[in-house]
């Protein structure tokens, strides 16, 4: 057991390192230095709708509120007591609480609802946090309503953006290794089925839905310190489409499809910007429907399909080689 969880952990230190390295020596340089921060961003946004939709099965399209609750919150923490290591970890935590208690909030009522008709409540209460947003000068001159929040600190490095998305791929394989997250698969699979087999269907659903927005919100507070500026544009019901478009892409059910797709698609997006200039931003939306189109037509189950990477099973499939070939040496 200690040694399948050494693996991973030292995989993860040796990529870090070898990153940490390469963006010290100038290798990586600041402006693709950044690219990978908020790649790791996205994974983490990412991972947290792949439990909602990819296992639990609850089609969420107001990802993003969570996103900008998450962000709004934690930047709001480091204005009012000061740009510090303490005060970020602080303001990173109240923002992944806060879109947390948000998530068990609405998700107590709207989760009992299904397919469809969940995706508009969601849908809706996307909108009404951009509206909130727009108009959170009311609230508090700092939070900036729709011109926007600036003066963020910048305390975002990829020291925290890279372990805090490790710990968010940890946390999400080992509830989905768990009872509750076998039990939320069961959900997706035949919420009837489950339902009539004794589980309660509206608890692990908002679980599944509680723990997803909270992740969302973590991402949110890294992201606003990462460029000191918000708006409320950034996080409207369209910017869930991005977030869900990465999910499909990497497979449904599949933690390793978003979590490479998420990091893929970022760059990928950053290069065609490079190549197609302001073009691009207006050709956007038609490149992410052609994507899901060729992909429904391709390969539907998405990258994955469903399977997971295992270094373990890499390295026993490569021991296994290996000791073929000595015997047969």
């Amino acid at each position: 057991m200690r040694k399948q969880a050494f693996a991973p952990a030292a995989a993860a230190a040796v990529l870090y390192l070898g990153l940490a390295w390469l963006r010290q020596a100038g290798f990586i340089g600041i402006y693709w230095g950044q690219i990978m921060d908020l790649a790791l961003i996205t994974t983490i946004q990412a991972v947290g709708l792949s439990l909602i939709y990819g296992f639990a099965g609850q089609f969420s399209l107001g990802h993003a509120a969570f996103y900008g609750l998450g962000a709004y919150v934690a930047a709001f923490v480091t204005r009012a007591f000061g740009g510090n290591t303490l005060t970020f970890a602080l303001a990173l935590a109240a923002g992944t609480a806060t879109a947390g208690l948000v998530a068990l909030l609405i998700g107590l009522p709207i989760l009992r609802l299904r397919s469809d008709y969940l995706g508009i409540a969601t849908l809706g209460f996307g909108i009404i946090v951009k509206v909130l947003l727009d108009n959170a000068d009311k609230l508090s001159p700092v939070l900036g309503g729709a011109r926007g929040m600036a003066g963020i600190p910048r305390l975002t490095t990829f020291h925290w953006v890279f372990w805090l998305a490790v710990l968010s791929v940890w946390l999400a394989r080992n509830l989905v290794r768990s009872s509750h997250g076998r039990s939320c698969i069961a959900v997706r699979e035949d919420e009837v089925a489950a339902d009539i087999m004794g589980l309660d269907t509206t608890q692990f659903k908002t679980l599944a839905f509680v723990v997803g927005c909270a992740m969302a919100g973590l991402a949110g507070g890294l992201y606003a310190h990462l460029y000191s500026f918000l708006h409320p544009s950034s996080f409207d019901f369209l910017k869930s489409f991005d977030v869900l478009l990465v999910v499909v892409l990497g497979g449904l059910g599949s933690l390793t499809g978003t979590v490479v797709t998420a990091i893929g698609w970022v760059f990928l997006l950053e290069a065609l910007r490079g190549v197609l200039g302001q073009q691009f931003l207006d050709w956007r939306g038609v490149v992410y429907a052609l994507v899901l189109i060729v992909l429904m037509i391709l390969r539907p189950q998405g990258l994955m399909g469903g399977r997971e990477i295992s270094l373990d099973g890499v390295l026993g499939r490569a021991a296994g080689r290996g000791g073929a070939g000595r015997g047969a040496a």
